[in-house]
């Protein structure tokens, strides 16, 4: 695969959101095979929707330190099917019980409850089997990392302790510490491992690694405090996802703490952040850069 280094970023977006989308497609089960309902749940939960940040930030971070696409990708589509997962799971009653994803039903609403739990699970598990299968150009303690990694960032020190810490604050107010460790976990682990598993696909040097480390901690908090302002302000509609969810739910939120104007001010100082770090790194980074103007400037 050959691609141009200096495409515009909306269209370096398109075609890696499209080579992302065409391998999901290939390696889903297809809906026709037993069982026929999860296999159809997993093609429903993960195709056609979603703006696919998380497989971006492994081929902005690879990319720039020279790793191959094809070293890159199923690394991409592995951190996109523990999202989906995740997002499958918090929309159930018991979690964030939310009936609306990408403009249409959440899984356990087009189909079932239990078939939203097997799809989770199934696609948590395909997941790490993706990372499991030798990926070109990696010795297998390279790749044995990247599975660690993603195990880490998806488990109770990273997506779900997130989880847990935030159905936990649910009807509370709490510090602004607390707030950032909940997402630190939540939202920003996974949004950290993507970054950094896109640059050990290609053995960046330590002090480099730190830095892409900082740069999308920052990151992950910025999409975290967007996504509340976004809650607040922004319609059904537009969102593709029930607006105004936090506030209803007691939630804690960055604007629930902050106000409006406060959530505004923290995003901006939090890309600032990023981008002073990311910055750092010269042109290798300059795809996250823009990465992270586009998290702090989505509207969806």
């Amino acid at each position: 695969m050959t691609f141009s280094e200096r495409e515009p970023f909306e269209t370096w977006c398109e075609r890696r959101r499209a080579l992302v989308e065409h391998f999901l497609e290939q390696i889903l089960p297809p809906a026709d095979t037993e069982p026929r309902l999860l296999h159809e749940a997993m093609r429903y939960a993960v195709l056609g929707g979603g703006k696919r940040v998380r497989p971006l930030l492994v081929f902005a971070s690879g990319e720039g330190f020279g790793a191959p696409i094809e070293t890159l990708l199923p690394v991409a589509a592995a951190v996109e099917l523990i999202h989906v997962y995740s997002l499958v799971h918090d929309d159930l009653p018991a979690m964030d019980d939310d009936a609306l994803r990408h403009g249409r039903p959440t899984v356990h609403v087009a189909f079932d409850e239990a078939t939203a739990l097997l799809t989770g699970d199934a696609l948590q598990t395909l997941a790490f089997q993706l990372l499991a299968t030798p990926l070109p150009g990696l010795s297998p303690d390279r790749q044995l990392g990247l599975v660690r990694g993603l195990a880490r960032a998806s488990g109770s020190h990273g997506m779900a302790g997130g989880q847990a810490l935030d159905l936990a604050a649910t009807g509370r107010k709490i510090p602004l510490e607390e707030l950032q460790t909940l997402h630190r976990c939540k939202t920003g682990a996974l949004i950290r491992y993507a970054v950094l598993a896109g640059a050990y696909c290609d053995e960046p040097d330590a002090q480099t690694y730190a830095t892409l480390e900082r740069g999308a901690n920052a990151l992950g908090l910025l999409f975290q405090i967007t996504d509340d302002i976004l809650d607040a302000t922004a319609d059904s509609a537009t969102l593709g996802k029930t607006a105004g969810k936090d506030e209803r739910h007691a939630k804690a939120t960055y604007v629930t703490l902050l106000g409006l104007e406060g959530a505004i001010e923290a995003a901006r100082r939090t890309l600032e952040e990023s981008l002073t770090e990311f910055s750092s790194l010269g042109p290798a980074a300059e795809r996250l850069c823009e990465l992270a103007r586009f998290v702090a400037e989505r509207r969806r």
